[in-house]
C-alpha cells in the first residue's frame, strides 16, 4: 500500500442518507449497506486514499464537511464526513476503539489537513 494510504479496521460504521434533499435511495442500495456495514457488527476495513475513504467494497468520493472528534471519557475516535458512492449521497460516521486512539486520531487529522480548504 502507498504511503499515502493509510488502513485501519473500524469497529463500527453507519452510513445513511444526506442531505435530506438529496435524490431518495433505493431499497436494494439500502439493503446491501445495511448488510455489509450498517448492521454487520463485524469490522471493517477502512482505507484512506489521497481522495477517497474505502469502506468495505465501497467507495467514498466528493469529500465533504469531515470532522473528527475524540470523547474525553471512551478510548475511540470517530470521523465524520459527508461524500458520493455510487450515484447518491451519505453521511457517514466511523468510530475506531483502541488504546491507540490519538495516534489514529493524529494520523486521521494530518490526513484530513491535506484536503484543500
Amino acid at each position: 500500500m502507498s504511503k499515502s494510504k493509510i488502513c485501519y479496521f473500524a469497529d463500527k460504521v453507519h452510513v445513511h442518507h444526506w442531505p435530506k434533499d438529496s435524490p431518495t435511495w433505493s431499497e436494494s442500495l439500502q439493503q446491501k449497506l445495511n448488510i455489509s456495514i450498517n448492521k454487520n457488527s463485524q469490522k471493517k476495513e477502512i482505507i484512506f486514499g489521497s481522495n477517497d475513504i474505502h469502506i468495505e467494497n465501497f467507495q467514498f468520493t466528493s469529500l465533504q464537511k469531515i470532522g473528527i472528534s475524540v470523547p474525553f471519557f471512551k478510548k475511540e475516535c470517530t470521523i465524520i464526513f459527508e461524500a458520493q458512492f455510487e450515484h447518491v449521497f451519505a453521511h457517514v460516521h466511523i468510530t475506531f476503539k483502541s488504546d491507540t486512539f490519538l495516534d489514529i486520531f493524529n494520523q486521521l487529522t494530518s490526513w484530513k489537513n491535506k484536503f484543500p480548504k
